[in-house]
């Protein structure tokens, strides 16, 4: 037996990269940063958690090893000393950006080489013939928004006025992105889907990465709630992926969570939707039964992103990570000899930073089964090296831009 499961916790750094000056990212330490804050009181909220971060799972398998290798301090309360009992590296990100679809593609080992369009932070942001042809294209009277933003700010600033008119919320942010938001009911959620087509097509000349549709329920700001209707619109990676490999090779590849979307469904064979990260372990669980011999699972938690790390919410960032890290054991209790395991991240979003963007950061790759012996493996030069040891590990033939870890 020999499956992989491939979990990436969405925005999880542990310190800045060796490159993090480029994009104004010096000091930036996604993990260290929610353990400091924690261990000083800073990370207490009534009803969610207290204390000190405590993360015994993953510790053992080598995350305060790895977060001190990438920043030279160990992040406080990671304190295991034993021989780390999975095979860890912190890992270095080469493609261009900080980016949701830059950080997973390199994963599955296809670095981005290009820059990637982004809209400036101006208002308005969109450029005025590209919303004139949008408005065109979809018959509609206008949109709101138009400018950067956080989803939930927007949504509360202009849902109200959205429903009224009938224009859409159109918003962008430090990512190569062009977001639309949208009621379920009183704009409909295939017509979102439409619109969001129409701007796929529009941006291309502008290389922007991902068209996001955003539905929203409720009536009013202390209701409106983003929904798990989310669809993504991406380009295509450039090449063959890890997903793809596997696919042509005749395996299962099961995506869970948002993956299919950020891969423009290319290399899946199976996905599983499912919203917030309680419901997406669960879902992951579901596709470790699902998987045979060969298959990999590849799951993305967003919660840390979207929820916790956009906001600055330092507390709701560190219960989401022990609440992810106390079901560990669920997860191992299902393997079976020959299955290896890997949690990573695609990029950091540290909650004590300023403003709402991702952080450039190293991430972790902490690879653990019944078979793996426990060690460090090194500062991997490319995320690539992960999609290139799980590809070693299934079987597959190697990529081009990394360089497996696996012995």
């Amino acid at each position: 037996m020999a499956r992989a499961f491939l979990l990436v916790l969405d925005s999880f750094g542990i310190g800045n990269a060796p490159d993090a000056a480029d994009f104004g990212d010096v000091g930036a330490d996604t993990l260290g940063h929610i353990a400091a804050a924690c261990a000083q009181g800073k990370g207490d909220q009534e009803g969610l958690r207290s204390g000190p971060l405590s993360l015994p799972n993953m510790d053992r398998y080598g995350l305060g090893l790895v977060a001190q290798k990438a920043t030279g301090e160990r992040p406080a309360n990671l304190t295991y000393e034993g021989e780390v009992e999975g095979l860890c590296a912190n890992a270095c990100e080469i493609s261009k950006g900080k980016d949701t679809p830059s950080g997973h593609w390199e994963i599955a080992g296809v670095p981005v080489s290009f820059d990637w369009g982004y809209f400036p932070d101006t208002i308005p942001t969109f450029p005025p013939e590209m919303t004139k042809a949008f408005l065109e294209k979809t018959g509609l009277p206008g949109i709101l928004g138009d400018k950067h933003g956080s989803g939930t700010v927007v949504i509360n600033e202009l849902g109200e006025e959205h429903i009224r008119t009938g224009m859409p919320i159109c918003y962008t942010s430090a990512d190569s992105v062009y977001q639309i938001a949208a009621h379920e009911e009183h704009f409909g959620l295939e017509r979102l889907y439409e619109i969001c087509e129409i701007a796929y097509e529009l941006v291309k000349p502008y290389n922007i990465g991902r068209i996001i549709a955003r539905p929203f329920i409720g009536e009013s700001p202390a209701d409106f709630e983003r929904t798990g209707n989310r669809r993504d619109f991406s380009v295509l990676p450039p090449e063959p992926t890890l997903l793809d490999r596997a696919k042509a090779a005749g395996r299962e590849v099961i995506a869970v969570g948002k993956i299919s979307d950020i891969f423009a469904h290319q290399g899946v064979t199976q996905k599983i939707k499912a919203t917030g990260n309680p419901a997406i372990f669960e879902a992951t669980l579901d596709a470790i039964k699902l998987a045979k011999d060969g298959d990999l699972v590849f799951s993305n938690l967003v919660d840390f992103d979207m929820h916790y790390g956009h906001r600055r919410d330092v507390p709701g960032y560190a219960a989401a990570l022990e609440y992810f890290d106390s079901r560990i054991p669920e997860l191992e209790a299902m393997l079976e000899p020959g299955d290896l395991v890997l949690l990573t991240a695609d990029h950091g979003c540290d909650p004590t930073w300023h403003g709402t963007d991702h952080t450039r950061e190293q991430v972790p790759a902490l690879m653990f089964g019944p078979d793996i012996k426990g060690r460090y493996a090194g500062q991997r030069q490319t995320f690539a090296d992960i999609g290139e040891t799980i590809a070693e590990h299934l079987g597959l033939a190697p990529g081009r831009h990394g360089q497996s870890y696996l012995k």
